[in-house]
């Protein structure tokens, strides 16, 4: 693996993965939204060229590129927050470019076409997360993740791609996005405040962005066409644990308002990754405990708010 396109990769996964590539020599196009003003976020460095290219024009806009890429990693997706994951005309637009992307992965010459998807298109399992657990997607980002790996799928079998599907759980680190339940729960301590949770009883399973970069590029190199790997830590700790640590790094002395906040009606209780497939095939083995990485992501915080 020498030349690589990335879409989506402004964000904490996108931008650690491209961080990865370039420690391994690898050269990365990063395909980003015209005018995002978070393409400072991505490094500068003359392994890296940006395209600044909005995704519904994907097929179009590749035209100057060279057609010798290795392989395509297809984060990009509209909608993924709160009440948006059911903005139905949205989800159906992103199924659509994950198609377009693989089109486009066709067209610049790669050979293995990696899609990002979610723990979303699991539901609600009160078990560990692997391949072989039945999928019931209760809201439509889910469904539309789900919808796009399948039917992305197909389409690099009729294209002579290889593929590669990916369900993501929780992703923390530099770079994520400000709505965040670990970025806006550092903010709230930063500022003094005391945040209100659930009771926090759910049992969770948190992955640093470097680790999950790592995973991206073992994927990439080392993963079996066809396959659909978990992501995650492969641990699991009740979601109080993490808040507590957080908040012990900040300031010991807030006071977590545990219980005043009420379970959604569809509460996900249960989310921990399988991840022996993966170990198995690629030889990924996380390098960041929960405290080592909330550390630096305490510390990048803090930097960007020093500027």
């Amino acid at each position: 693996m020498k030349n690589v396109v990335i879409t989506g990769p402004t964000g904490a996964i996108g931008i650690a993965l491209i961080n990865e590539l370039i420690k391994n020599n690898i050269r990365v196009t990063a395909i980003c939204h015209k005018r995002s003003k978070r393409i400072a976020n991505i490094p500068v460095s003359e392994l890296v060229t940006i395209v600044e290219c909005d995704i519904e024009d994907i097929k179009d806009c590749i035209e100057s590129l060279p057609h010798d890429y290795d392989v395509f990693f297809h984060f990009a997706w509209a909608c993924t927050f709160g009440d948006s994951r059911n903005n139905i005309d949205a989800q159906i637009k992103n199924i659509k470019y994950t198609i377009d992307a693989v089109e486009t992965a066709y067209k610049l010459g790669c050979k293995r076409f990696i899609g990002a998807g979610s723990q979303a298109e699991y539901g609600r399992y009160e078990g560990k997360l692997n391949s072989s657990v039945p999928t019931f997607p209760e809201n439509g980002y889910g469904i539309a993740k789900l919808c796009a790996g399948q039917l992305s799928k197909i389409r690099c079998e009729q294209l002579g791609l290889e593929h590669v599907w990916t369900r993501i759980l929780s992703v923390y680190g530099p770079y994520d996005g400000p709505n965040t339940m670990v970025n806006g729960l550092i903010k709230s301590i930063k500022n003094g405040e005391s945040p209100n949770c659930t009771l926090g009883e759910q049992i969770w399973d948190f992955i640093y962005s470097k680790d999950i970069a790592l995973a991206f590029r073992l994927i990439a190199e080392k993963g079996i066409n066809g396959k659909i790997y978990c992501i995650g830590s492969g641990v699991g700790r009740p979601l109080k644990e993490y808040i507590n640590i957080i908040r012990d790094m900040i300031n010991s002395e807030i006071e977590i308002g545990f219980g005043k906040i009420s379970y959604g009606e569809k509460q996900v209780m249960y989310l921990c990754a399988d991840i022996k497939e993966l170990v198995s095939d690629t030889g990924f083995k996380p390098r960041y405990s929960f405290e080592k990485g909330i550390r630096e992501t305490i510390e990048w915080f803090d930097e960007q708010r020093g500027k």
